[in-house]
């Protein structure tokens, strides 16, 4: 039972620590109507990629508003910010970023925080 007990433990302390090292940063964007298509493609393209190929990537998750098709908020968690800076480097990333600059309007990015376990549970309930 004691074995047990201790076992249960480190699970829970396992899970808290990391949840308390990853990264959560969520981006605004507003896209030119003509380029929304387009654009859609190539972020479900970005999201797929870096969720095949890198560990680090926990979610990168585009969300429409209802009110407004081209507001657009990409909720991005990170294993760390060390996974979140390789991102950053990779091939599918620059060329999503270099294919998509002129079809932003605007961008706005919070800075990015360490998740706690209550946010967490928040973002996943949601």
């Amino acid at each position: 039972m004691k074995k047990l007990i201790t076992y249960l433990i480190g699970i829970m302390m396992t899970v808290d620590l990391a949840a308390n090292s990853m990264i959560i940063r969520i981006a605004e964007i507003k896209v030119y109507p003509q380029y929304l298509n387009e654009y859609l493609s190539y972020v479900n393209e970005v999201d797929s990629l870096s969720m095949e190929r890198e560990s680090g990537v926990v979610c990168l998750f585009p969300m429409q508003s209802v009110e407004d098709s081209t507001q657009i908020r990409i909720l991005e968690i990170y294993s760390s910010e060390k996974a979140y800076l390789s991102h950053l480097k990779t091939e599918h990333f620059q060329k999503y970023k270099k294919s998509t600059l002129h079809m932003v309007k605007n961008m706005k990015l919070p800075v990015m925080k360490p998740l706690d376990p209550e946010t967490m549970k928040l973002i996943f309930k949601k």
